[in-house]
């Protein structure tokens, strides 16, 4: 066991633990976007960055990866570390503003708008298809490619890939896939309605999975957007 101030406060954690794990076992919320029950940590979107230390030595790490370790300072939500999640969020938004994971998260943060020209690209690089293909499908179809603004998922050399089972895994835990948001007015780029309320099809057997399908947005609608 080792023993750290997250907040303040003492914590304990297992030998191998992370600062996630640690603050989501003592409910400390950090918001994830690229972490993945099952997947190994790749700390690529950044969003769970903490600040480690004190003083002029405390730097931001990503609490997905750096591991529990003893006599850390531990602050998840200090004034750096809520500046640095916006401006990230800003960054998701404009790579992929119709994805509904990105717009709840960006309204949790209260972020209602975002300074940067909207790029439509609709790949976050979050790396969760190339962990899943490799790892849980245990194939390795696709990969990155590229680097900088070059960076890009695809199969091997862009061909055809002969060990792609078809499986869908990728687009199942793709946050720009998984869910689409209707509502994409570039003036006003975060809706929210759907993350402030409860959707109205919750409970209504096959519809349950409809909400961001819906058009117009019945929940965006309700919210005046």
């Amino acid at each position: 066991m080792v023993s750290f101030k997250l907040n303040g406060q003492r914590v304990s954690a297992e030998s191998g633990a992370t600062v996630l794990e640690t603050a989501r076992f003592y409910g400390v919320p950090i918001p994830t976007l690229c972490e993945m029950e099952g997947l190994t940590p790749f700390g690529g979107c950044r969003l769970c960055i903490v600040e480690v230390g004190e003083g002029e030595a405390a730097k931001l790490v990503t609490a997905c990866t750096a591991p529990a370790q003893e006599g850390l300072r531990v602050r998840t939500a200090s004034k750096r570390v809520i500046a640095s999640r916006r401006m990230i969020v800003e960054l998701l938004l404009a790579s992929c503003p119709q994805s509904k994971v990105v717009q709840d998260l960006a309204a949790a943060m209260g972020v209602h708008q975002q300074r940067f020209r909207q790029e439509h690209e609709d790949c976050l690089l979050c790396g969760r298809c190339v962990r899943m293909c490799k790892e849980q499908m245990m194939s390795g179809a696709i990969g990155f490619q590229g680097r900088g603004g070059d960076r890009r998922i695809s199969t091997p050399f862009d061909a055809k890939s002969d060990v792609c089972r078809r499986c869908g895994g990728c687009i199942y835990v793709c946050p720009a896939c998984q869910l689409r948001c209707t509502f994409n007015d570039p003036e006003r780029a975060v809706c929210g309605g759907c993350a402030n309320l409860s959707p109205p099809c919750v409970g209504h057997g096959q519809f349950d999975d409809m909400q961001c399908y819906m058009d117009p947005c019945a929940a965006c609608r309700i919210a005046g957007a």
